[in-house]
């Protein structure tokens, strides 16, 4: 018999973690819960959702795990605050790695962590309790990421970083092979982190500006440089 298990949350994020435990995992999902102040629908993908209040009355822990991937609201500690509220209820939570994920027999992985479609980890990392890692994301050789964070799409932890528990780290960021991420840190989309952080950083690459010209001028630009490239290309 499969093991069933309970999801918590019943919004878009939900409807895709049954998608992925249904279609690719030995779990049976049974059931949907939220708390009771967000109770809104009687049902979700077929299934009845319950109020998380009192969910262990209904699907009792001895016969069901639970999940709970949720993203990085308040920096992992709404997500984190499910999950002790859930343990302290008796489940047992459920971790999920995607098929399509690339990673080594020698994975070590917590409860409650969810590795996506197309992310690579490399052989001797280690992913705590309570994490994320997006789709695509890369954890190099030896690299250890804490309890209770959020690796995004993307993102690539080289060989041997540390990430401390509670940081969020956004899409296509990068950090630099030995680096430390010290705990409850941000790192921005697309940033580039060469050396150990500071505890409680942020750190953000500042973003795209606008040229002072139009997509119709940059347009022909790019035709001259093509033309002058063609006509030195012509007289060699």
């Amino acid at each position: 018999m499969p093991n069933r298990v309970v999801i918590f949350g019943s919004g878009d994020v939900a409807e895709m973690n049954h998608f992925f435990f249904a279609n690719d995992s030995t779990y049976e999902v049974v059931a949907f819960t939220v708390d009771q102040a967000y109770l809104k629908e009687e049902t979700v993908c077929g299934l009845p959702v319950v109020p998380f209040e009192r969910v262990e009355a209904i699907y009792p822990p001895a016969e069901h795990e639970m999940a709970l991937f949720l993203g990085y609201r308040d920096l992992n500690r709404f997500r984190a605050g499910k999950y002790f509220q859930a343990k302290e209820k008796g489940y047992s939570l459920a971790s999920y790695v995607c098929s399509r994920a690339i990673r080594w027999p020698d994975l070590a992985i917590g409860e409650n962590s969810m590795i996506s479609e197309g992310a690579i980890v490399q052989p001797h990392a280690r992913i705590g309790n309570d994490v994320m890692v997006s789709s695509g994301a890369l954890v190099g050789h030896n690299a250890v990421v804490g309890d209770h964070c959020f690796i995004g799409a993307r993102t690539v932890l080289l060989g041997n970083v540390t990430v401390e528990p509670y940081c969020v780290l956004g899409a296509n960021c990068t950090v630099k092979d030995g680096v430390t991420v010290r705990r409850e840190c941000i790192v921005g989309a697309g940033s580039y982190v060469s050396e150990d952080t500071q505890e409680k950083g942020v750190y953000i690459t500042p973003p795209a500006k606008r040229m002072p010209m139009s997509s119709d001028e940059f347009k022909r630009l790019l035709v001259w440089s093509e033309d002058v490239r063609r006509r030195k290309t012509d007289r060699s």
